[in-house]
């Protein structure tokens, strides 16, 4: 801007001085052109008294003379020329000056040089004998003038522009310091021109709707970002290119990332082939639903094309974890096919031997036996569904019964009492140890869990082996370990031990007996009482179960 106003004072400077110089050569030049006529004027009339007087001999005398002098005849012959011979000189009745002179006693005339510089003024007067005095002077043009006064002309413009250019500067930084001093953070205190006023006030109205505009902005950005930092789901935006604009936690988990990458393809974060078809897909403007494996777990993709003017100019991938849907339908169905088998199993024994009885088919001495062979299936039966019952009540939390204090030390007493025989059977010492401990449970429930981990114990131990129950107070809670001295459980099987119907030994399944349910049972019913549970096992030599109540637990 201040180039701009120095530029403009200059300019108008130099037209101001170019002007200014034309109209005083020309306001000059009429003054000496008007001069000239009445000083020619004047002399003619002297001259013209002294030729009356004294006759033609009289312009002879005169010497030093500077203008012309003429005297011509009524009829145009030249009688006397002071510049030039009269013999050579031509007839002089055509002349506008000398016709004007003869009509009306005076005339004047201005004629230009054959040079195109210089022009003549003429003035003539007519005499009483009717022969006319012409008096004439040279007078420069205003051309002549200018060229003549070039460089002083030249001298003072130069002058007169370094003025203007010193002047301009100093004002043009004048004139925008209080521009420059304005303070557009703070519109409404600047102190400037009042022509700027109208612009402070439009800059402040800007910035108002500005700041408001990005605080709503910054409002939405940060429900969006609390919306979807929240959320479970997995929220991926991306351009056309495959670029990532907008990537929640969740995502990231899910992907396996562990910061947002910088702008670039969401390809970054997950490479695999299945990922990479959906959003090939999706950026052809299909929309798809399918169930991908990310790391170990089961995720189902989301795939929603972005439109504008009917081009794809995005997407919206929506990732959902559904590793434990997918895990609890396995279960469901390894359930269901477990339970089938099992109630198949006795209920075709019973089967069985109810059509031999009714066939009659049975000796009076064996059917005491198949009897008893029934009853042992039905009660098998019986045991099965009272799991499946405990199994579904500690699902559903919905046992219906009251928590009591309870003496564990005294009730791991009575279960070892009840193991006792079984333990004999397969030559297993049982053992006792720690002390008193109280606890508020649900004494149901404990004891099934208690019984069910010395159970397991007795049964998969070996000949000569021991089984401890250890009940003990800890400065942090309430602990109980059941160890063994059997055959462990491999490192591999150990994350399975509490599935319902699962065997670490299957080849022996059916020596041992059971639902295959009781591990299952442990887990759910520590869950229900607020109960820690652990294992601790060396394949070949032992395992220790671990039940902790934290003193906060009830």
């Amino acid at each position: 801007m201040t180039k701009r106003i120095f530029s403009a004072i200059v300019g108008v400077s130099a037209l101001v001085v170019a002007l200014g110089m034309a109209l005083v050569v020309g306001v000059l030049y009429g003054h000496f052109s008007g001069q000239l006529e009445k000083e020619l004027e004047k002399e003619a009339r002297y001259l013209a008294v002294a030729v009356e007087n004294g006759g033609a001999e009289v312009l002879e005398a005169l010497t030093g003379q500077q203008e012309r002098i003429t005297l011509i005849q009524e009829d145009g012959t030249v009688l006397y020329d002071n510049r030039a011979s009269v013999g050579s000189m031509e007839n002089h009745k055509d002349r506008k000056e000398f016709q004007d002179a003869l009509k009306y006693g005076s005339g004047k005339d201005s004629r230009q040089s054959d040079t195109l510089s210089e022009q003549t003024v003429y003035y003539a007067l007519r005499l009483k004998d009717n022969t006319v005095l012409r008096v004439s002077s040279t007078q420069y043009s205003v051309l002549s003038i200018l060229y003549g006064l070039l460089q002083p002309i030249a001298c003072v413009i130069v002058v007169l522009l370094v003025v203007a250019g010193l002047v301009a500067s100093k004002a043009s930084k004048k004139i925008v310091e209080p521009i420059n001093r304005m303070d557009l953070d703070h519109p409404e205190t600047t102190e400037a021109y009042d022509e700027v006023a109208p612009l402070l006030t439009k800059i402040l109205h800007q910035k108002r709707t500005i700041r408001e505009q990005l605080l709503e902005a910054k409002r939405r950005q940060e429900q969006f970002a609390l919306i979807t930092e929240n959320m479970e789901e997995g929220l991926l935006v991306i351009d056309s290119k495959t670029e990532l604009l907008s990537c929640n936690s969740s995502a990231l988990r899910l992907l396996g990332g562990k910061r947002l990458p910088d702008p670039q393809s969401v390809l970054a974060l997950n490479r695999s082939e299945p990922f990479r078809k959906a959003v090939e897909t999706v950026l052809q403007g299909n929309h798809e639903i399918l169930s991908i494996p990310l790391g170990g777990k089961v995720c189902r993709l989301i795939v929603n094309p972005v439109f504008r003017e009917k081009e794809v100019t995005g997407a919206v991938l929506l990732l959902l974890d559904i590793t434990e849907k997918t895990c609890r339908e396995d279960l469901r169905r390894e359930f269901t096919a477990n339970v089938s088998h099992e109630l198949k199993t006795p209920l075709t024994s019973i089967s069985g031997f109810a059509e031999i009885l009714r066939d009659g088919l049975v000796k009076t001495q064996d059917v005491e036996r198949i009897g008893d062979r029934i009853f042992t299936e039905a009660q098998r039966l019986i045991t099965l569904v009272n799991d499946v019952i405990k199994i579904s009540q500690l699902d559903e939390g919905c046992i219906p019964y009251e928590k009591e204090t309870v003496n564990l030390y005294r009730m791991g007493q009575e279960i070892l009492e009840r193991l006792q025989s079984e333990a004999e059977k397969a030559d297993v010492t049982l053992h006792l140890e720690g002390g008193q401990a109280e606890l508020v449970s649900v004494p149901s429930i404990l004891e099934e869990i208690l019984f069910n981990l010395c159970d397991n114990a007795v049964k998969y131990n070996r000949p000569g082996g021991s089984v401890t129950l250890s009940v003990k107070e800890t400065e942090k809670g309430t602990e109980v370990l059941v160890t063994d001295t059997g055959i462990g459980i491999p490192a591999s099987q150990r994350d399975r031990i509490f599935e319902r119907f699962y065997r670490v030994d299957k080849s022996h399944s059916k020596e041992i007996g059971g639902t295959g349910l009781g591990l299952s049972i442990v887990k759910h019913g520590a869950a229900y009482l607020g109960a820690e549970i652990s294992l601790e096992s060396v394949e070949g030599s032992g395992s220790t179960f671990r039940l902790f109540w934290p003193d906060t637990a009830e």
